[in-house]
């Protein structure tokens, strides 16, 4: 079995409001030097059998339908080998 990462962010020109509360708490936690915060989300998917390109596209599908809004997020998808060597695409 291989591991298939999904990261789902919103868009650049989408207001996050939970990454600026985290940028603003920084500085009060002694944390300087961080001028931006984006929050987004990570999926983990276990996939029986190789990794080709028909099961990325199988991937790359159920992220778009299923795991991000791509009105407001943009997702990429890597496979994460286990000596941590890694291949990524994006959406």
């Amino acid at each position: 079995m291989a591991r298939v990462v999904v990261d789902v962010m919103l868009k650049p020109e989408i207001l996050d409001p939970q990454g600026q509360a985290v940028q603003r708490a920084l500085p009060r936690l002694g944390y300087e030097g961080i001028s931006e915060v984006r929050q987004g989300k990570r999926f983990e998917l276990e996939v029986e059998g190789p990794v080709d390109a028909a099961a990325l596209a199988r991937v790359h599908e159920l992220a778009g339908k299923f795991l991000a809004n791509t009105v407001i997020e943009d997702f990429t998808v890597r496979v994460e080998a286990a000596e941590g060597a890694e291949g990524v695409t994006t959406a």
